[in-house]
């Protein structure tokens, strides 16, 4: 899938009552709401800094991966 700006009606960042953690909302005109969680869009984030700013980069790959050892407060279920 390939959204393009003019596609996109709006963008809500938000900490949802009762919950701690962001959550990103992208609405598309066509009605269709994709909402994101705190980790997810912290990846995307990391990963187009590197890719914008890296001298030699111009890739990075994430993947879902279940961590069994990982920091306290972490979710098991990682893009690393």
């Amino acid at each position: 899938m390939n959204i393009r700006n003019e596609e996109i009606s709006e963008l809500v960042v938000e900490i949802p009552e009762g919950h701690t953690h962001i959550r990103t909302t992208l609405v598309l005109k066509d009605g269709t709401e994709l909402t994101f969680q705190e980790a997810t869009i912290a990846n995307l984030v990391r990963a187009f800094i590197t890719v914008k700013t890296h001298p030699i980069l111009t890739r990075v790959k994430l993947e879902n991966k279940n961590l069994e050892k990982r920091k306290k407060g972490f979710d098991k279920w990682q893009l690393v």
